[in-house]
């Protein structure tokens, strides 16, 4: 009796383990780009001041244009959490708030993964956010030297 429950809770505890491994994984975000204009490469700083809106422009001149899934799909408040450090509606309020002032123009939302990547892949300067990115991806963006953050 005491082995049949011992095994019971430690086939338990290793469900949890691999159920939490899981979980991380599938938390990991991605940062996508136009081949065109977007950089390989960016540092985690440089990733939120784009998102932000706080940079307009790549580079060579040309428009930064940001693709996000909405802020109540599971990955669009994943990344309102992660990269902007706000809930979904503070990330809403806060968009809003930027385009009633004229400071920026609003990101593209998107309620399907295909779509958004879709979108960067044939927006000149767009950027954007995913979680396990399809074949469809044509650029991933480096931050702090990896492809996941």
């Amino acid at each position: 009796m005491k082995q049949t429950i011992f095994k019971y809770i430690l086939t338990l505890m290793i469900g949890l383990l691999w159920a939490s491994s899981v979980n991380a994984q599938d938390d990991q975000l991605v940062v996508i780009g136009n081949p065109e204009s977007v950089p390989s490469e960016l540092d985690l700083q440089q990733l939120r001041s784009i998102l932000k809106g706080e940079k307009l422009r790549w580079n060579d001149g040309s428009q930064v244009v940001i693709a996000l899934m909405k802020t109540n799909t599971t990955i669009g408040n994943h990344t309102s959490k992660r990269l902007y450090n706000m809930t979904g509606n503070e990330l809403n309020k806060y968009f809003l708030a930027l385009v009633f002032q004229g400071k920026v123009k609003a990101p593209t939302f998107f309620n399907s993964t295909d779509e958004l990547a879709t979108y960067v892949s044939q927006t000149p300067g767009a950027i954007g956010v995913l979680q396990n990115p399809n074949e469809k991806v044509l650029k991933i963006i480096l931050v702090d030297g990896k492809k996941q953050i």
